[in-house]
C-alpha cells in the first residue's frame, strides 16, 4: 500500500468513523467523500443528510455543492430547508456532523469566514453556511483537514462554527448539550479531545508519519496519549472504492459519463 496519499489516507480513516446507524449531516468536499466511502463499504444503511435538504442520499459521485442535483435525484426524500434544520437537525433527529475547516484551534473551534481581519480580510472565505447549527445541534462533530501550520492555529481568525471554546466545560455552561467536536482526522493522524481539558491529542499516527511531522504542521504544542497506535492502512477494497468513487466524480465533473 506505499502508493496511498494522505489524503487517501485521511479519507479512508475518516470513513472508519461512521457506522450503518448514524444519521450524518455531510459537509461538502473531505467529509463528503468520506461519507460515501462509508456508505459503500462498511456502513452501507448510514442516512446522508445534505444541507439542500436531501435526506437519505446515495450521490454515484461526489457533488460539486449542497445544490449539486446528484444529491435530490438520488434522495430517498428532499424537505424544505427550515424543516431540514428546525425539524432534523435542532430536533435532535443527527447523530453525527461531519464538517471540514478552513482554520482550528486545539479545542475544535473552525474558521471558515475569513483569514486575516474581519473589516480587512486577507482572504474572506464562503462562510458558515449551516455549519454553525450543525455544530451545536448534530449529536457529535467528526472535523477532517490537512495539516499545516496556517490551518492548525492557536487562535483562529473568526469564530464560525463553536467546538469546545475555551476548554473544559464551557458548551455546557453555555447551555450547550450535544458532545460537540469528539474526532479530528488529519492527512497526519487522528486526534480526539481530552476528557477533562478538551484540547486535541493525538492518539494513532498514520502509517510513516513521526510526532515531529505532527508537530511540525500544527501551530500549537501537540500532545501524544501514552498509548500511541498506528493507524491500519486502507484495505484494497476501501482504496479503490475511494479511487473509483473519484474517478466516476472527475469524469462527470468534465462533461462525461460518470458509468
Amino acid at each position: 500500500m506505499s502508493d496511498v496519499t494522505p489524503t487517501e489516507m485521511m479519507t479512508v480513516a475518516a470513513s472508519r468513523a461512521l457506522t450503518s446507524k448514524d444519521v450524518c449531516f455531510v459537509g461538502i468536499g473531505a467529509p463528503s467523500a468520506a461519507c460515501n466511502v462509508a456508505r459503500l463499504t462498511h456502513a452501507p444503511d448510514i442516512t446522508l443528510i445534505y444541507e439542500s435538504g436531501t435526506i437519505g442520499t446515495a450521490p454515484d459521485v461526489l457533488p460539486l455543492s449542497i445544490g449539486d442535483g446528484e444529491l435530490c435525484e438520488t434522495a430517498v426524500t428532499t424537505v424544505a430547508v427550515p424543516e431540514m434544520f428546525r425539524y432534523w437537525l435542532q430536533g435532535g433527529r443527527i447523530t453525527v456532523g461531519f464538517l471540514g475547516a478552513a482554520q482550528i484551534d486545539k479545542f475544535g473551534n473552525i474558521n471558515t469566514t475569513v483569514i486575516g481581519d474581519y473589516h480587512q480580510p486577507k482572504v474572506r472565505l464562503p462562510g458558515g453556511g449551516g455549519a454553525p447549527e450543525i455544530a451545536s445541534s448534530c449529536g457529535e462533530i467528526y472535523i477532517t483537514l490537512k495539516q499545516a501550520k496556517r490551518a492548525m492555529v492557536e487562535k483562529i481568525d473568526f469564530f464560525t462554527s463553536f467546538g469546545h471554546g475555551e476548554g473544559g466545560d464551557h458548551r455546557q455552561r453555555l447551555g450547550i448539550t450535544t458532545k460537540g467536536p469528539t474526532l479530528l482526522i488529519t492527512d497526519l493522524a487522528i486526534w480526539k479531545p481530552d476528557p477533562e481539558t478538551k484540547e486535541f491529542t493525538v492518539v494513532s499516527l498514520h502509517p510513516g508519519v513521526t510526532r515531529d511531522m505532527v508537530q511540525e504542521t500544527c501551530g500549537w504544542e501537540v500532545k501524544f496519549a501514552d498509548n500511541l497506535e498506528t493507524t491500519p492502512a486502507p484495505s484494497t477494497t476501501e482504496l479503490m472504492t475511494l479511487r473509483d468513487l473519484q474517478e466516476r466524480t472527475k469524469r462527470a465533473h468534465e462533461g462525461g459519463k460518470a458509468a
